[in-house]
């Protein structure tokens, strides 16, 4: 099973501003979707942190129509009545949803939200990422990447 990122950010590596807002990458000035659909296609479920979740939830309609969606929080307990039949809830630890995930027999987990990649990260479950650098600088924001453990070699 792959479990991959595929994300945007600032040329200053912020994923978004401070207060969440994607402002600049929605309003970016570039009709290329650097290979999206693509990818998409290849995804059998999604996994988000409950920030990603909540912004989602502000778009005019449901951008995974048809798409399996697991939030990971600890404090939701519910799906919002706009979300219901339309995700699902996870609180345990990432490892054991990766391992029954992968006891599905799921090909391609798609990982997102910069506490979620950097979780994932951490854990070492993370087999590809695809990263987009927008050109455009925000100055502060949320970072993709935090703090590890350790170095992780990656392959260009």
């Amino acid at each position: 099973m792959k479990i991959s990122v595929f994300i945007a950010t600032s040329l200053d590596g912020f994923i978004a501003r401070l207060n969440g807002d994607i402002d600049w990458l929605v309003n970016a000035d570039d009709p290329e979707d650097y290979g999206y659909k693509a990818f998409i296609a290849t995804v059998n479920c999604l996994v988000m942190g409950r920030k990603s979740f909540e912004k989602v939830l502000s778009f005019p309609e449901w951008p995974y129509a048809g798409m399996r969606v697991v939030v990971l929080s600890r404090t939701l307990k519910v799906i919002p009545e706009q979300a219901a039949g339309k995700a699902e809830l996870s609180a345990g630890p990432i490892e054991m949803l990766a391992a029954k995930l992968r006891a599905e027999g799921l090909g391609r987990i798609y990982i997102d939200g910069g506490k979620t990649v950097q979780s994932f990260l951490r854990a070492g479950l993370v087999t590809d990422i695809t990263l987009t650098r927008i050109p455009i600088l925000i100055g502060s924001g949320l970072p993709l990447f935090g703090e590890l453990p350790g170095d992780i070699a990656l392959d260009h």
